[in-house]
């Protein structure tokens, strides 16, 4: 082979290789890309806000009061969410809370609500046997072992917040929280916090 014939088949299997070398990165590319995009939809879904009531409420000869001092007094901080008796905060709980989420505990129905702390879902939905019990002060006769119509999650706790955050001082801020589900449904007591807000927020817990 002559050294023009030489050089030109060497330009020819160069040519060969980067070509091989650009199919197989946009393959790459193409398969990455709805992960990285699934990734990003599960990071904004994984932070919850959960309500509580602090202060002692008698319904049905029990009291309902649940805060985070409970929680934290719970054998190894761990307690069931029970008595969820809203459609969506059921689904929420049901399809879309992960064991490792990270929880938002909230104080609500009470003088000053707000952010009390930190827990997370240790354990995923199940039948909320509350519902079962005519005693429990949220029974529901149309749920039963068979057809269960609520459900729950067992949370864990995690710290209290260095100081308390206040609705007022959420408020205070819609700027950064303007599409917080919090500041726009607020009476919703089960809601998705976007990761920014969940950040924001613990940037502000060290803010006096």
């Amino acid at each position: 082979m002559s050294q023009e014939n030489e050089t030109a088949e060497l330009k020819r299997k160069r040519t060969s290789v980067y070509e091989i070398r650009s199919v197989f990165d946009k393959r790459v590319k193409t398969t990455n890309s709805p992960d990285e995009s699934s990734n990003k939809q599960v990071e904004t879904f994984q932070y919850w806000l959960m309500k509580a009531e602090p202060n002692s409420r008698i319904v049905k000869g029990k009291d309902v009061k649940f805060s985070i001092d409970d929680l934290a007094d719970m054998p190894d901080g761990v307690s069931q969410w029970d008595g969820v008796r809203n459609y969506e905060a059921r689904n929420i709980m049901r399809d879309k809370m992960k064991v490792k989420d990270k929880v938002l505990f909230y104080h609500s129905n009470c003088k000053t609500p707000g952010l009390a702390g930190l827990a997370e879902i240790v354990k995923e939905a199940y039948p909320d046997y509350t519902a079962f019990d005519e005693s429990h002060p949220y029974y529901d006769p149309k749920s039963n072992k068979d057809n269960p119509r609520w459900f729950m999650v067992d949370i864990k706790f995690v710290r209290k917040f260095k100081r308390f955050i206040t609705l007022k001082e959420l408020q205070a801020h819609k700027d950064k929280l303007m599409d917080m589900v919090l500041l726009n449904r607020g009476r919703l007591s089960v809601q998705p916090v976007k990761k920014e807000h969940y950040d924001f927020i613990l940037e502000l817990e060290i803010k006096q």
